[in-house]
Order: C-alpha cells, then structure tokens, then sequence
C-alpha cells in the first residue's frame, strides 16, 4: 500500500481542515522523509487521522463510537479523516467521518460513517462500518 495523501478535519488539537498530498515532489525526491515536530505540533494527529481513515479507529483510542468520541477536538461539532491510497489492486479513497447533532459542539454525537471508494471510477465499494476494515485489507 503507497499512501497518496490525508485530509482530515478537527482531529484532537488540530482544528480546521488540513490536507498533505505525498505526491508533492517534497515527498517523493528523495524517496524518505520523516515527520517531526515539537511536543504537541500534531505529529501523533496524522498517524491518528491515517488510521481512522481506513480502519475507523486508532491504536491508542481504539474505538470511535456513537457514546464517546475523545478524537474530535474541543468545541467541534464534526470531524473526518480521509486516505487515498493505492495497491496494486487500484486506487482507493477511505472516509471517516461523525458530527454531533446539528453539527453544533453542544449536539449528541451521531453515528459515525465509513466508506471506500475506488478513485478512478468514483463508485462506493462498501459503506456499511464494519464491512470496510475487510476490503480494506482485502485490497
């Protein structure tokens, strides 16, 4: 798998949106690079926001549910995280996403939402939450 880019939106300290495309010749020139940072620049948010995007959830907060979300940052009331990658099976697009009710920080969270696509032809491959980890690892 050769991840392509991330976007992703209110995660933890990092609110907004943010996007990093590893197609920008920044990344790719040399061929390696590294994420650094000072304590607290975000460094852990996007490993975060790469394993929510596929996997809809991460090593050190496990699962996201509809009763506790502790990725979303402080007075939001969405956020998402989404991966294109691509294999040798094609190019894909994971979402995750979950926002509170009325998209207002005070809302009850909602059911969060997962899905992949295949970028080139834009169909939704599965959008059922517990069926996308497997074609996840299947592609």
């Amino acid at each position: 798998m050769r991840i392509l880019g991330v976007r992703f939106k209110n995660l933890n300290s990092l609110t907004g949106e943010w996007h990093i495309d590893f197609t920008h010749p920044a990344y790719t020139s040399d061929g390696i690079f590294a994420i650094t940072g000072p304590t607290g620049a975000g460094k852990t948010t996007i490993l975060d926001a790469v394993c929510l995007g596929l996997y809809g959830r991460t090593p050190r907060l496990d699962r996201v549910t509809k009763s506790s979300n502790e990725i979303m940052s402080r007075q939001a009331g969405e956020c998402f995280a989404e991966v294109t990658f691509e294999t040798q099976k094609g190019r894909f697009r994971c979402h995750w996403s979950q926002h509170r009710a009325r998209k207002r920080s005070e809302g009850e969270l909602q059911q969060a939402r997962h899905e992949i696509a295949d970028i080139d032809s834009g169909a939704v491959l599965e959008s059922k939450v517990a069926q996308v980890n497997e074609l996840v690892e299947k592609v």
